[in-house]
């Protein structure tokens, strides 16, 4: 049953980006699948190894954007 939970999944579900569906599938799975508990194991060790990085836009960036949002609400969106 590993084979349909695949690695992409896996970093999905830490990121929590999964269905409620996948999530509770994925935790039922978990309480029974020795290999796919390691691999999750796995998978959040090197997340947690990862540097965290923080980004921060310059005001006028983010004064652009605003401004930019501010311009075009008056269109409609196309289809």
């Amino acid at each position: 049953m590993l084979a349909q939970f695949t690695k992409n999944l896996l970093v999905r579900y830490l990121y929590k980006e999964v269905s409620l569906a996948e999530k509770h599938q994925i935790e039922e799975e978990l309480t029974s699948n020795y290999e796919l508990r390691e691999l999750l194991n796995e998978l959040l060790e090197a997340k947690n190894e990862m540097p965290k990085v923080k980004f921060h836009p310059k005001t006028s960036t983010i004064e652009n954007i605003l401004k930019y949002g501010q311009s075009h609400t008056d269109l409609e969106p196309t289809i």
